[in-house]
C-alpha cells in the first residue's frame, strides 16, 4: 500500500473525533516547530462549527483570536456554543483548548444561500503562476529556520510567490507593503464544499501577516511575527484546488503590530473571499 498523500494527511487533521455532543478531539500532524500553525486551528475550529448546523446553511464568515501558543505534543479539544439560530443566519462560538486552557476563539456566521445585489472589486493584472516562485523554497533560501517544518505541513499546498513591494511589484502609492502570490491545493480534494472552505481557511493563514513587512527593510526569517487575530469572509463558493490569487495588502504598521488584507480571486477574476489578520511584527533582540 502507498503511503497516504498530503492532501489525504490534511483531509485527516480535518476529521475532527466526536467526544460527544459539539465536542470534538483534533489530530496534530508531526512537527518540530515550536507552536501550532494558525491555519490549521482555525480550519479544524470552522469544521466543528460547522458539523452544528444544518446542510443548508453555510459559512459566510469567521472572526477568531489567537489566545496563547498551541503546543503540537497533544490534541486540540473543540467546544462548540450555538449561539443563535435564525431562519436565515446561524452563530456558532468555537473554543480551541490544550492544557485546560483556551489558546483560540472563532465566532463563526452562517447564512441560508439566497439572491441579492451582485458587485466586486477588479482583479489585478497579474502573471500566471507559472511565472511565480516555490514559497518554501523562497523562504528557505533566505534562512527561514521553519522552512523546511513548514514545507512538509504545507506539503498539500501549491504556492507560487509573484512579487511584494521591495521585490518583483510595481509602486503602488495607495498601498505602499503588498504581496501576491498564486496558491491552489494539489489533487485529491474531495466534492463536498465545506471540505474546500475548510482547505482554503487552512492555507489562508500562509504569509499574509508578512505583507505589513513586505515595505520594510527587514529579512522576515530575522522578524518575530505572531497572529493575534484572523478574519474571513467567504463571498462566492469556489474550488481551493485550482488556482487563486491571494493578492494581499497592509494598511498600517504601528507599535509593534501590523496589519494586513487579502483579497482572494480565482483565475477568471472572481473574489471569492477576503482575509484580514493583524499579529505583532518585531525586530528579534540579539540572542
Amino acid at each position: 500500500m502507498s503511503d497516504p498523500s498530503p492532501v489525504a494527511d490534511l483531509l485527516h487533521l480535518l476529521d475532527l473525533e466526536k467526544l460527544d455532543d459539539d465536542l470534538y478531539r483534533g489530530a496534530q500532524p508531526p512537527s518540530a516547530r515550536a507552536r501550532v500553525y494558525g491555519g490549521q486551528v482555525a480550519a479544524q475550529a470552522l469544521v466543528a462549527g460547522v458539523r452544528s448546523v444544518e446542510p443548508e446553511f453555510v459559512p459566510h464568515s469567521f472572526h477568531s483570536y489567537f489566545l496563547l501558543p498551541g503546543d503540537y505534543a497533544i490534541p486540540i479539544i473543540f467546544d462548540v456554543q450555538r449561539i443563535r439560530d435564525g431562519r436565515s443566519f446561524l452563530t456558532r462560538r468555537v473554543t480551541a483548548s490544550q492544557h485546560g486552557r483556551p489558546i483560540y476563539h472563532q465566532t463563526i456566521n452562517f447564512q441560508r444561500p439566497e439572491e441579492g445585489f451582485d458587485h466586486q472589486d477588479v482583479m489585478p493584472e497579474v502573471p500566471g503562476p507559472d511565472e511565480g516562485l516555490d514559497l518554501v523554497d523562497l523562504m528557505r533560501g533566505r534562512g527561514n529556520a521553519d522552512a523546511d517544518e513548514l514545507g512538509k505541513e504545507w506539503a498539500s499546498i501549491e504556492v507560487r510567490f509573484l512579487g511584494n513591494s521591495k521585490h518583483g511589484l510595481a509602486p503602488d502609492p495607495r498601498h505602499p507593503s503588498r504581496a501576491q502570490m498564486w496558491v491552489r491545493f494539489r489533487d485529491g480534494l474531495p466534492e463536498d464544499p465545506m471540505a474546500h472552505l475548510a482547505a482554503f481557511t487552512y492555507a489562508s493563514d500562509i504569509s499574509l501577516l508578512g505583507a505589513a513587512l513586505a515595505v520594510h527593510d527587514v529579512d522576515p526569517a530575522k522578524a518575530l511575527m505572531a497572529s493575534l487575530d484572523h478574519t474571513l469572509w467567504f463571498h462566492r463558493p469556489f474550488r481551493a484546488d485550482e488556482w487563486w490569487l491571494y493578492d494581499q495588502w497592509s494598511p498600517s504598521a504601528h507599535g509593534g503590530r501590523g496589519l494586513a488584507f487579502g483579497h482572494v480571486y480565482t483565475a477568471d477574476g472572481t473574489l471569492v473571499a477576503t482575509a484580514a489578520q493583524e499579529g505583532v511584527i518585531r525586530s528579534r533582540r540579539p540572542g
